[in-house]
């Protein structure tokens, strides 16, 4: 580890067949080296901490670069950090110490246009119709596509005329993740979208989140169900204790380690 820098670093970028991985070295310090310009990632953390109450760390000293056009799993069992991680990006919550910054923004006015942000349950008004969702997204969000949501919506055989309350759970993920995914984004934050919803939702959710992403922008979906996922994941991010542990291009990782991503989480996290 380098003793001047006190913190691993992580770099995820687009177009590379071995996503850049410094342990103990700034990123930026490589960057020099090799004579390349300078890029501002899409997200950056620098020695991000959060310590809740009782000096628990929920996140310790993660330093990260992402770039566009990647899907990334975060992948942890529950209470990793990964919710954590993802309300930090959005701003949702303020850190201990270090920093997020988006486009070079820390999260704020500017970077709510570049961040399309699902959460791990669901927020939206039983008592709203979807198509008074539709248009109150498309009130809410410059960059929301309402001839995209209504497109999905018609796939899927959701009447537009039905209210949230008389829709199963699995409808009403389905109904969240199509608004999410319908605003024309830089980075998707999905926390947990598989969660609890049947394989076949699954299939639908996965697909919804590879036709309907701006092929420039970056997707992070954090879950601990492996199995359906890693097939269309680029790269991994493994968080345990508020640290990442693994964060690389998963056919890497798959070749490495010879076997699958989802054996590999099983066997570094068995109980």
């Amino acid at each position: 580890m380098n003793q001047n820098s006190g913190f691993d670093s992580h770099e995820i970028k687009a177009g590379e067949l071995e996503p850049a991985v410094h342990a103990g070295r700034s990123t930026d310090e490589s960057r020099e080296e090799s004579g390349s310009q300078s890029v501002v990632p899409l997200l950056e953390c620098r020695r991000l901490t959060m310590r809740y109450a009782g000096n628990r760390d929920a996140l310790s000293d993660i330093y990260l670069k992402i770039y566009g056009g990647r899907i990334i799993g975060l992948l942890g069992p529950n209470g990793s950090g990964k919710t954590t991680f993802i309300k930090l990006v959005c701003g949702l919550l303020r850190p201990t110490s270090g920093e997020v910054l988006i486009n070079g923004h820390e999260p704020g006015v500017k970077s709510k246009l570049a961040v399309s942000y699902l959460p791990d349950r669901i927020y939206l008004n039983d008592w709203m119709r979807v198509h008074q969702l539709v248009s109150f997204f498309e009130d809410f969000y410059d960059n929301f596509d309402a001839e995209k949501a209504y497109s999905m919506i018609s796939r899927l055989g959701i009447n537009a005329g039905d209210k949230l309350k008389n829709m199963s759970k699995g409808t009403k993920e389905k109904v969240q993740l199509i608004l999410t995914m319908s605003r024309n984004a830089s980075l998707y934050l999905l926390d947990e979208p598989i969660g609890g919803v049947d394989p076949a939702a699954r299939d639908f959710i996965l697909s919804t989140i590879l036709t309907n992403y701006n092929p420039g922008a970056t997707v992070i979906l954090s879950t601990h169900i492996i199995s359906d996922v890693e097939r269309i994941l680029d790269d991994v991010i493994f968080l345990s204790n508020g640290k990442i542990m693994l964060a690389g291009a998963a056919d890497d990782i798959r070749a490495k380690n010879g076997c699958s991503i989802d054996d590999l989480f099983r066997e570094v996290f068995k109980c």
